[in-house]
């Protein structure tokens, strides 16, 4: 014993440095971003315990290893997926001139998705919790098979009640209900509403349920989709959580905005093929039969397809198609987000574009409620402004909305922010639409929101006091993990 207190510092001295090479061999064989690479390596050696603990905690995706494993064992439910029509019938509703880049935006979906386009779909949008709630708690009021809803934050609160009442009341009827919270959004409010969904007899699950007993809004590995459908045919999904402050009739004075959509037709039995992988990674059990997957028929113009994104089998999937889309835009493209960091990638897509005459327009919130994140997104402004792309500010309240909008045809909808969080560490759901109609209704909100804000200059980013341009651009070498 006295011998081996003497050496232990000698020994742990020569496994410190095993350690730090093992954990380094892993980052760089695992990590396909160079900077967040570089970042985990460096914490690594410059601090040699706890940046192996915390690579060990935070930066290994055990996600990925377990996606494996369900696909492997049959998890997949691709096979749900059929009927509407195969999704070329847009090229003839989107002008001769058009035919040929928005075939090869969809061939790029279709490669990068591994999911058919379809045809037949109806796609109506709901601005703010005052038109969303209401036609989500109809739909689930009516409910005679099945609800399957999966949110990032599922607040306790008014709000929050009424869904537990319909849900409740739903499952009393005899109708099968599943509900899936991410496990950190679900720490946002007390009481946790897992309890009272599971006095109501709701079956609910928290999605990579941890230890830490607070929120933590910069934490990885989060599910940040928003996802409800009904007796397999009506579907919700956008960038809203279920809280308080996104219905305005609740605090008129206090409330944030946003942007869902209404969804029915072939393309829905994809947007429940997500909630029904989410749901069996988390749970084991499989959503199968015409309960959740009913034949579904066309009832609307809409070409659609869902686009799975996450730090497993469905890495970078959306960015690769925002790219695309960037790629062969030809005369705009509009996006709404309340997060605007994009990677080297995306930032030199959205500059070149603007750089061969395509009208480039970003709507950011003046006041984010993530300082951090405002702060690092005003520090690589300056590097799309100069290249003519066009960024505005708009007022309170806070815009929570996503939306992306290329040539008023084809369209993006869903929860993914334009940040390294949405698109690279964090679990998403979102829908590509062609169609003009709806392209056209989207260019005009767009223009609502842009109307009603005021444009950034690079004379008012180059004005900044010094300390305030200090702070950005340290908040900036932050932005892979905001």
């Amino acid at each position: 014993m006295r011998l081996l207190a003497e050496i232990w510092p000698y020994i742990l001295a020569a496994l410190i440095p095993v350690v730090q090479a093992t954990a380094t061999a892993h980052v760089i064989l695992r990590k396909r971003n160079v900077r967040s690479a570089v970042g985990w390596v460096g914490l690594i050696w410059l601090a040699p315990v706890v940046g192996v603990v915390a690579y060990t905690t935070l930066g290994v995706n055990r996600i990925q290893r377990r996606a494996q494993t369900l696909r492997t064992q049959g998890g997949g439910y691709r096979e749900w997926i059929a009927g509407g029509a195969v999704g070329r019938a847009f090229l003839e509703s989107c002008g001769a001139d058009d035919r040929g880049y928005l075939a090869d935006l969809a061939t790029l979906g279709d490669r990068v998705s591994g999911r058919p386009l379809l045809g037949g779909n109806r796609v109506v949008p709901l601005a703010e919790g005052d038109q969303a709630y209401p036609a989500m708690l109809d739909a689930i009021e009516g409910a005679t098979t099945s609800v399957s809803l999966a949110s990032y934050i599922f607040d306790a609160g008014p709000v929050g009640d009424r869904f537990v009442e319909a849900l409740g009341a739903a499952r009393a009827r005899g109708v099968d209900v599943r509900v899936l919270v991410d496990d950190v959004g679900a720490r946002y409010s007390r009481p946790r509403i897992a309890r009272r969904l599971r006095r109501r007899d709701v079956r609910v699950a928290h999605f990579m349920p941890g230890l830490l007993p607070w929120r933590m809004p910069y934490f990885n590995l989060r599910n940040h989709r928003k996802i409800m459908v009904v007796d397999g045919r009506t579907a919700f999904t956008g960038g809203m959580n279920i809280r308080d402050e996104f219905w305005k009739g609740m605090d008129p004075h206090h409330f944030a905005r946003d942007l869902h959509f209404r969804i029915e037709g072939p393309v829905v039995c994809e947007i429940q093929e997500a909630f029904a992988e989410d749901w069996t990674f988390t749970t084991g059990e499989r959503l199968e039969g015409e309960v959740w997957f009913p034949p579904l028929v066309s009832v609307g113009d809409v070409v659609a397809r869902g686009i799975f994104d996450g730090p497993d089998i469905d890495y970078e999937k959306l960015e690769t198609v925002m790219l695309g889309a960037l790629a062969v835009a030809r005369r705009s493209v509009r996006i709404l987000t309340p997060y605007f960091l994009p990677d080297p990638a995306l930032l030199s897509a959205l500059s070149v574009a603007a750089l061969r005459g395509v009208n480039v327009e970003v709507v950011v919130p003046a006041e984010n409620n993530l300082s951090l994140v405002q702060w690092a997104s005003t520090a690589q402004l300056d590097q799309m402004i100069e290249k003519g792309v066009r960024v505005y500010a708009s007022p309170p309240p806070f815009d929570h909305s996503k939306l992306m909008v290329v040539d008023e045809c084809w369209t993006l909808v869903g929860s993914a922010n334009w940040d390294p969080r949405s698109l690279q560490l964090n679990f998403e759901f979102n829908v590509e639409c062609y169609d003009p109609a709806l392209g056209a209704s989207m260019t005009a909100l767009f223009a609502e929101r842009r109307d009603a804000s005021e444009p950034i200059t690079l004379e008012a980013l180059h004005a900044r006091p010094m300390p305030v341009k200090l702070r950005d651009g340290v908040a900036r070498l932050f932005s892979p993990y905001l």
